[in-house]
């Protein structure tokens, strides 16, 4: 069992930057390939994005690619989400997750574990 816990999130202006983390329980995290996703009011949960177990190979939604940054230190069983230039359409609750390995990695079903979210709201 696994419990994640995602911080950082608020109210921001467009083209303002938040850093989110979310912060895991156990000493395995460094052998878990983690996500970000997120879900806006009425809309399905999307993938954002993903990094491996070591923290060198990520990879994004095109949405976010050149604006947003995941990264981790497994010393403190972390992970972030660095988010920049964010838009009004960036406003959503912000989710991390543990890689399942089943399936596409932009499908929530192939995660295992959920945090309870943490909301960014981005203001025009």
């Amino acid at each position: 069992q696994v419990q994640l816990v995602e911080s950082g999130g608020g109210l921001v202006q467009a083209g303002g930057s938040l850093r989110l983390s979310c912060a895991a329980s156990g000493r395995t995290f460094s052998t878990y390939t983690m996500a970000w996703f997120r879900q806006a009011p009425g809309k399905e949960r999307e993938f954002v994005g993903i990094i491996n177990k070591g923290g060198d190979t990520t990879y994004y939604a095109d949405f976010v690619k050149g604006r947003f940054t995941i990264s981790r230190d497994n010393a403190k069983n972390t992970v972030y989400l660095e988010m920049n230039s964010l838009k009004p359409e960036d406003t959503a609750v912000y989710y991390c997750a543990v890689d399942g390995g089943r399936g596409s990695y932009i499908s929530p079903e192939r995660y295992d574990y959920w945090g309870q979210g943490t909301q960014v709201t981005v203001s025009s």
